[in-house]
């Protein structure tokens, strides 16, 4: 198996992806966001996690880069409500194209981050195509549905050619196996490194996902420091199975790494059903 030495990369969350970087249509804005998806933490230094004095509450505190997870007003993850969300006529379904290609895995201190290494992975919205650029986990999910937490959520973060950001969130359940993820959890990295495993062959992204794409939408943040706003946020109104094994293998290496839900504010969430 090949070793690929790449930069340790920052997590995105991106509870799962939509047309636009929000309602900003700032060009440098845009690219702001997307640099900060995959920024090497060589450039960020501080040092942040789920825990203690540098968990989520104290997040503004250790770097003045990270100001907007406590000021900003359109932050992820949020609870979304049914009762509350609306159904939007003018949304287009989600229409993804994802195929059998080359990934690395990584542990990144933060979460097990699976990357693309090709761009034949596509997600169209709003008349909007971004390629799928990475996929990582979070245990429990971020996002709640009616005060509720799933198992574990699976964000897959896709960037247009402007720059723009759409993550794609899947909920994780406990239930039957999923025989797709065994490629990936076959080598799953237990210790944080720097370094990415190429794996053998091709996967299959598509296989993580529900038959059904419906979805909820809204603009959001990347949930991680420095919690840039800007990001539309598809979180798929159905979830995937994974077996309690599966679970218990990534549970065995992050107990934890979500960060609490967020108000919501004036923000709406819409469905396309």
């Amino acid at each position: 198996m090949q070793i690929n030495k790449r930069g340790l990369l920052f997590t995105v969350i991106v509870l799962t992806a939509v047309a636009g970087c929000g309602n900003n249509s700032n060009p440098s804005h845009k690219a702001e966001v997307a640099k900060e998806a995959s920024v090497p933490v060589s450039a960020h230094q501080t040092h942040w996690s789920y825990e203690g004095d540098t968990s989520p509450e104290h997040w503004a505190e250790l770097d003045q880069l990270f100001t907007a997870c406590s000021t900003g007003t359109a932050q992820s993850p949020v609870n979304i409500v049914h009762d509350k969300v609306k159904e939007d006529e003018s949304l287009s379904p989600v229409s993804v194209e994802y195929s059998p290609s080359p990934v690395s895995i990584m542990n990144n201190g933060h979460t097990i981050q699976v990357t693309l290494n090709n761009k034949n992975n596509k997600l169209t919205i709003e008349g909007k195509t971004y390629q799928l650029q990475q996929f990582h986990f979070h245990l429990p999910s971020e996002h709640e549905v009616d005060g509720k937490h799933a198992e574990m959520e699976l964000h897959l973060v896709h960037k247009s050619e402007d720059g723009s950001l759409a993550v794609l969130g899947v909920l994780i359940h406990s239930g039957s196996e999923n025989i797709t993820l065994n490629m990936l959890w076959s080598v799953l990295p237990a210790e944080e490194s720097a370094d990415e495993i190429v794996i053998d062959g091709a996967f299959d992204p598509a296989g993580l996902l529900p038959a059904d794409l419906h979805s909820f939408r809204y603009q959001g943040s990347l949930t991680t420091p420095p919690c840039t706003e800007g990001v539309q946020w598809i979180v798929l109104e159905n979830p995937v199975t994974w077996s309690a094994e599966q679970i218990g293998k990534f549970a065995a290496i992050f107990p934890h790494d979500n960060r609490p839900v967020q108000p919501l504010g004036s923000r709406e969430i819409g469905s396309d059903d």
